[in-house]
Order: C-alpha cells, then sequence, then structure tokens
C-alpha cells in the first residue's frame, strides 16, 4: 500500500477513536467546528504568506484532520461518509475537465477557467456567481466575484481601461467630498474605488489580499522597531514628537 494511504487510515482511525473515547471531541458537532476551521484556514494562509514551509505542512494536517472530523459526524449521522466526500470531489473534478477526461479542446487557463464556469451552470447552478461564499471577508469576495465573472467573459479586455475606470472612481469619490455629500454616499463612492483597486490588482497578477497583509506585517515591524527605539530612550510613544518619530521610522524601512 502507498504510504500516504497509510497515513489516512491511520488519521480516520484516531479520528473514530477520539469520537468514542475522548469528552471534547465527543462533544463536537459541525457548527462548533467551523468556527476553528476557519482559525486554522486563516493560519495556513499566514505561513504561505510567510513562507514556512514547515508550518505549511503543520497547517495542512490540521485542516486535513477537519475534514476527516467533519466526515465522521456526517457518518454518525447517517448523512455521508469520507468515502462520499472523496468520490463526489473526483467525480466533480473529472466533470469539471472535460479537456482531460473527455473530448474538449482548449487552448489557454482562460478557456479551462470558462468551461469550469459553464459546466457548473450546467450543474444546476442560477448564477456564476453563487459559489461565491456570502461570509468571505469582503476583499476576497470581490476578488471572486471578478474572477467568476471573467470565467464567463464579462470583463475588460486591457489593463489600461482598468486604470482609467479607477482613476474615474477616484474623481467620483473627490467630488462627493469636496461636495459635502452624505456620509452614505461617500461610502458607496469609496466602495466603487475599492473595488476598482482589486479589479486592476487582478489584470497585473496581483492578489490584493496578499498585498494588504503583506503591508500589515511591515507597518507592524516598522512600528514595532519605533516603540523598541522609544524604549530604549525611556519615553513613550505620546511624549515623543512627529519629527523622532519619523526619523526612527525611516531608521526601520532600511532593515
Amino acid at each position: 500500500m502507498r504510504p500516504e494511504l497509510d497515513a489516512f487510515e491511520r488519521l480516520l482511525t484516531i479520528i473514530t477513536e477520539l469520537r468514542q473515547k475522548c469528552p471534547w471531541d465527543r462533544k463536537q458537532t459541525l457548527e462548533s467546528l467551523r468556527y476553528l476551521t476557519i482559525e486554522e484556514t486563516y493560519e495556513l494562509s499566514d505561513a504561505i504568506l510567510d513562507n514556512n514551509l514547515e508550518e505549511v505542512k503543520q497547517e495542512l494536517g490540521d485542516l486535513i484532520m477537519h475534514v476527516v472530523f467533519y466526515a465522521q459526524i456526517g457518518y454518525e449521522q447517517k448523512a455521508f461518509a469520507i468515502d462520499d466526500v472523496l468520490n463526489g470531489v473526483c467525480d466533480k473534478l473529472v466533470r469539471r475537465h472535460p479537456h482531460i477526461y473527455g473530448d474538449v479542446k482548449v487552448e489557454s487557463e482562460e478557456d479551462v477557467k470558462r468551461n469550469w464556469e459553464q459546466i457548473k451552470l450546467k450543474e444546476g447552478k442560477k448564477s456564476v456567481l453563487q459559489g461565491v461564499p456570502k461570509s468571505l471577508p469582503a476583499m476576497v469576495k470581490a476578488n471572486r466575484i471578478q474572477e467568476k465573472a471573467r470565467g464567463v467573459g464579462f470583463d475588460w479586455d486591457h489593463s489600461d481601461q482598468v486604470w482609467e475606470k479607477l482613476n474615474e472612481e477616484l474623481g467620483e469619490l473627490k467630488h462627493e467630498i469636496d461636495s459635502g455629500a452624505d456620509p452614505k454616499k461617500v461610502e458607496d463612492e469609496f466602495g466603487d474605488v475599492l473595488f476598482s483597486m482589486i479589479n486592476y490588482a487582478r489584470f497585473i497578477g496581483i492578489n490584493p489580499e496578499d498585498a494588504l497583509e503583506r503591508t500589515n506585517k511591515k507597518f507592524i515591524q516598522r512600528f514595532q522597531y519605533l516603540e523598541h527605539k522609544s524604549q530604549e530612550e525611556g519615553k513613550s510613544l505620546a511624549d515623543m514628537s512627529l519629527e523622532e518619530m519619523e526619523s526612527y521610522w525611516e531608521e526601520a524601512k532600511q532593515l
């Protein structure tokens, strides 16, 4: 037997035993695990952004464990089992890759994405946007919405067009701010700017969520350097002038 199958069978056995013998594991439900799974997903995301492959390995293990845990609960409720889960996704992958498992011809990645969305509609989806989870963070959701719309041909042709649209939206936002518009109207225009920024990021091959998170990490590192320097001088940040803080900020940027 292949070693990965041995390892998967071992995990199945352990989860089954824990559900029978451990008070905490026995108490868990699909609902109680949901938030833990979301947390594990974000931990995996952090490990990927940090390029920490050892952490990536560990977090993948946690996610696989959660999948098996959900399947075990489904089995106990006589709703589904792990083989149903695995066979279901295998069937879907075969069905949605007719260029591999059928006679469909594709020329590019875009052809693959377009076929994927069209097949989903044939499977009963009423909208190509139906598969975007409602609870996704807004930036991730906007990116997925735009990708799915592109999958059926609803998109700009060139990045220059998106850049022009972005500048148009910036102008509209500035106009509403300068005219003292209702805050709700300003908020709407600000949302349009963000949506256009995310769209432009997609066109130039940037993941906006990753880009913003890297900036967050960069800001945290520089701010903590500033805090450390202020402590070395026996001051709090509140005691330092903006010029002093800016000097240390520039130092941090060189690290």
